[in-house]
């Protein structure tokens, strides 16, 4: 299998199963010298965590990672940094029934066309569970990125029909409340319609929205590795993610040019917007204000009422589902969207560093004849 590493100067590698007997994630280009332990990696894997709330499956997992290699005596050496996250919860028997039916809404059908032969146990690698080894390397991109001035902050937008409104914003509300919306009131709702949806043995789905804050002028490419273009692979990568926005996205088809636009000011002898509609990225390249991107995820696809699919034989059959499952997926996957947007975004910083010659002579010192 293809495709299980991401970044090309600070780059992840994931591995593991849904079911298997452990997770992780192998980080390869982290500098040297940062001061890292397991405790800084846990705070954001508690996040992910299964069991943390009413409303995620009940499945428990205490999600407790392993420094295997990379750091010595509470530093990185600047090899590879190996983290693992062991299974202990898992019930494989649950899925016993579907060992030859598709489920739909998931990747069954779509793995057994391509491999001929799939993990049915959770769905292997395309189980939520593979973003374990993500917000792990996450982590310590948010670190690096810290010691940089750069803040990478996710959360909830809305909930089904349910949206939280800007002029209740209360950032610490995100870590405590269930749905990690950062408006209560709109928690205190959409906890509602989530209660509604699940006594009908329904699912709902979800937006998500990331904030960079402290990110300079300058950092991406302006043509395949532009900023936003590797922002919505990242994101899109994410299981259930549907749809991504940059800024305004898809209500900027709506406007004017005369009101998309930001104009430009001068402040303290720095280039300011007067708005931000592009979301901070013009021409793939970051603009110096507040980086927005946006993720749409659909309704958990493990319901618990009974669906027409068909078997592997050909068979049309009927399905209920049985197992632990998420009612919605949206505030699990909020430190999901976090860690890939950082970790895009200290790739890019990376390689931003050979993109000047002012920049290598200030690294290396000017050589003097």
């Amino acid at each position: 299998m293809a495709g299980n590493y991401y970044g090309e100067h600070f780059r992840i590698t994931t591995w593991g199963e849904s079911h298997g007997k452990a997770l992780g994630v192998v980080i390869d280009g982290c500098p040297a010298g940062l001061d890292l332990k397991e405790e800084d990696i846990q705070a954001y894997l508690d996040r992910r965590k299964p069991g943390a709330s009413a409303i995620s499956t009940p499945r428990k997992e205490e999600d407790l990672v392993e420094i295997l290699s990379g750091v010595f005596e509470g530093k990185t050496t600047g090899t590879p940094i190996s983290l693992m996250v062991r299974n202990t919860s898992q019930r494989s028997h649950d899925y016993g029934n579907l060992a030859d039916c598709y489920r739909p809404g998931h990747a069954d059908y779509t793995y057994d066309a391509k491999y001929g032969i799939r993990d049915y146990r959770g769905g292997g690698r395309s189980s939520g569970r593979e973003t374990i080894g993500r917000v792990a390397a996450g982590a310590v991109a948010c670190k690096i990125l810290k010691r940089l001035g750069i803040e990478v902050q996710a959360y909830t937008r809305s909930i089904g029909p349910v949206s939280i409104d800007g002029s209740r914003f209360d950032k610490d509300a995100i870590l405590s409340t269930p749905t990690a919306m950062p408006d209560r009131e709109a928690d205190r709702q959409a906890l509602a319609y989530l209660s509604q949806a699940r006594s009908m043995q329904d699912s709902v789905g979800g937006a998500m929205e990331c904030v960079v804050t402290g990110l300079p002028a300058g950092i991406g490419d302006p043509v395949f590795e532009k900023l936003d273009a590797n922002l919505a692979k990242a994101l899109m990568s994410i299981g259930a993610v549907k749809a991504v926005e940059i800024g305004d996205g898809i209500g900027a088809s709506a406007l004017a040019g005369s009101k998309d636009n930001d104009p430009f000011y001068m402040k303290d002898g720095k280039v300011m917007k007067a708005t931000n509609h592009s979301g901070g990225v013009l021409g793939g390249i970051s603009d110096g204000s507040p980086l927005v991107a946006r993720a749409y995820v659909k309704p958990t696809p493990s319901i618990f009422r009974p669906q027409k699919t068909v078997d592997r034989f050909g068979n049309e059959v009927e399905l209920t589902i049985q197992g632990r499952h998420d009612p919605v997926i949206v505030p699990r996957a909020v430190v999901v969207m976090e860690a890939m947007v950082a970790i895009t975004v200290l790739d890019a910083m990376m390689g931003n560093l050979s993109s000047r010659m002012d920049y290598l002579i200030d690294f290396y010192g000017q050589h003097k004849e």
